[in-house]
């Protein structure tokens, strides 16, 4: 039974690389519930990884996993922003991060310490890598 959940959430222009990321992972994620906003849960489908999508992060979906994060339902989240774009949604993305650090939950923006927040998890929760 799979008893830790994590979010995985990533802009327009870093989808590919969240792809890439859940295929360079898969094995550890397999054993993870896995969160997602809703384009980028339609991305990681793909892989064969069984996925809750929320809502896109526009239209809330950003909000409903920092939610989650509030409600300590998740283990960490996996957020691959966009630094250099404009996002109509940014209220949504600044109060997910400030929800992140008033919860102690946490969150990778980046590839490299994205790994290490699965490596952690794996290790606490007994998964082989």
């Amino acid at each position: 039974m799979k008893t830790h959940t994590i979010a995985l959430i990533a802009h327009d222009g870093r989808k590919a690389e969240m792809v890439g990321f859940v295929k360079d992972h898969y094995d550890i994620l397999k054993e993870m519930n896995l969160i997602a906003t809703g384009t980028t849960g339609s991305y990681i489908q793909q892989t064969g990884l069984e996925v809750t999508r929320k809502l896109s992060g526009p239209q809330g979906g950003d909000a409903q996993i920092a939610a989650m994060a509030a409600e300590g339902l998740l283990k960490g989240i996996i957020f691959f922003r966009d630094p250099l774009g404009k996002h109509a949604h940014e209220p949504d993305v600044q109060m997910l991060l400030r929800i992140c650090d008033v919860h102690n939950v946490p969150l990778a923006t980046n590839p490299a310490t994205a790994k290490y927040l699965l490596l952690g998890i794996a290790k606490e929760e007994g998964i082989e890598v």
